[in-house]
């Protein structure tokens, strides 16, 4: 084993690879209850007619066992001390633009999903992704990401009761006065005072804090026994398959784009998590990541099973840095950490614990680390500043990652050629403006 994870070359032993692992899985783990509301609109208290929710539990478990199987490849086929789980973002994308927003049902969304890790797959065995990644400007992929972030942010808010709808201003502040809003604003002080302390999992610390205090003033029942802690493991016959018998469903020029929104977020978010984790691990070697091809796969195929499994798009995370600064070199780190998700299989109980106020913090929080790519736009380029901008304006205002991705990429060409700097846009740009601009058309 020591030799296979190449200890002795990395520096590194069981012991500290153990709590790297540990310290990963505890910082991200607040995603095994913050997956199943988000995918199951569980803040949405009444769904159009004719739509259906995913069964939570069925999430759950998909979710947890998503996170285990793409941590194990990332683990031993990449020999990264990376993890994986359901994308923060891409699940919001799945529920609220794709479900609630296009009305698609949630099975054809998954199949999407398939669709889309099976692309990413052929695309980094081929070689094509370095050409993808070269083609589009790192500004609008800054731009992508902190849009993400605010609406992610934003759909916590609401969850939180903190921003409300207004029949004269489309959004005003929220009645601070309720009990449920209070324990959501004591979720989000926690949250910011253990992540400002530098608390490694101070996310997933923040809800069991939140979830006591939610229990000590009676807004959340608490457990009445050890079963309401440990369980058995919720049944994946929900979402299971569903989306390879829902296949034939996806050739529609909605479901295009659909799928070129999971394949583009999915794609840059994890070329970017990797190279940030890695060069905090020292990996980096001439500018080069050692394995990228395998570090990608292991994602594409993450986000495979999941989809089948019923879980929105899985891919690399960023708190893996957590397990990295821990010590963490090799792949057995998250070896540790996918073993922990299969262990927090047998703790669903604890979903009717974790209630929408107690989630909505981790959404805010989440949203305020990914608006951090806005201090890498060029905004005194004003040409470059106009696209970014809308990409992160749209996403929120528009309630759709798609509708933000496209408005970006329309006017990206536009103001370059007025600046005199067609040269310098990729053809697969122009490519892109001319599908997006069929978006608008005809989907909108």
């Amino acid at each position: 084993m020591r030799k296979f994870f190449k200890f002795d070359e990395l520096g590194t032993n069981y012991r500290t690879e153990f709590i790297a692992g540990l310290t990963t899985f505890l910082s991200m783990a607040y995603i095994l209850f913050v997956n199943p509301t988000i995918l199951t609109l569980a803040d949405v208290e009444q769904l159009p007619e004719g739509m259906t929710r995913m069964d939570q539990g069925a999430v759950f478990t998909a979710t947890a066992l998503a996170a285990a199987i793409g941590t194990l490849i990332m683990g031993l086929y990449a020999k990264y001390p990376i993890a994986l789980a359901p994308g923060m973002g891409l699940n919001a994308f799945f529920a609220y633009s794709v479900v609630l927003g296009m009305g698609i049902p949630w099975q054809t969304a998954l199949a999407g999903v398939l669709v889309s890790g099976l692309i990413f797959i052929v695309l980094t065995i081929s070689g094509i992704r370095e050409t993808i990644i070269n083609a589009i400007p790192a500004n609008l992929k800054y731009a992508v990401g902190a849009g993400i972030g605010l609406f992610i942010a934003f759909i916590g808010l609401q969850n939180a009761g903190i921003i409300q709808a207004d029949p004269a201003t489309l959004v005003s502040l929220g009645d601070l006065s309720t009990s449920t809003t209070l324990l959501a604003i004591f979720g989000i002080v926690v949250t910011v005072i253990l992540l400002a302390l530098g608390v490694r999992g101070g996310i997933f610390y923040a809800m069991i804090i939140t979830s006591i205090a939610g229990m000590i003033v009676g807004l959340i029942d608490p457990p009445k026994g050890l079963h309401d802690v440990v369980g058995s493991v919720p049944s994946l016959a929900p979402t299971f398959g569903e989306a390879i018998a829902n296949l034939d469903q996806i050739f529609t020029r909605q479901m295009l784009i659909v799928i070129l929104t999971f394949l583009f977020v999915d794609f840059f978010d994890t070329a970017g998590t990797l190279v940030a984790v890695a060069s905090q691990a020292g990996f980096i070697k001439n500018n080069k990541l050692p394995r990228a091809g395998r570090a990608l796969f292991s994602d594409s195929a993450a986000t495979v099973v999941g989809s089948v499994l019923g879980t929105s798009t899985t891919t690399s995370y960023i708190e893996s840095s957590a397990g990295v600064g821990a010590g963490g070199r090799s792949g057995f780190a998250s070896v540790v950490t996918a073993a922990f998700f299969l262990l927090a299989l047998f703790f669903s109980p604890l979903l009717g614990v974790i209630t929408s106020e107690v989630t909505a913090p981790a959404l805010i929080i989440v949203g305020v680390l990914m608006a951090a790519n806005l201090k890498n736009v060029e905004w005194n380029q004003f040409e470059v500043a106009v696209p970014a901008f809308l990409t992160v304006i749209a996403m929120p205002l528009s309630y759709s990652i798609a509708t933000g991705i496209a408005i970006g990429f329309v006017f990206y060409p536009i103001t370059m050629i007025l600046k005199g700097r067609a040269k310098e846009i990729h053809p697969i740009m122009y490519f892109l403006f001319l599908v997006f601009i069929l978006y608008f058309a005809y989907l909108q």
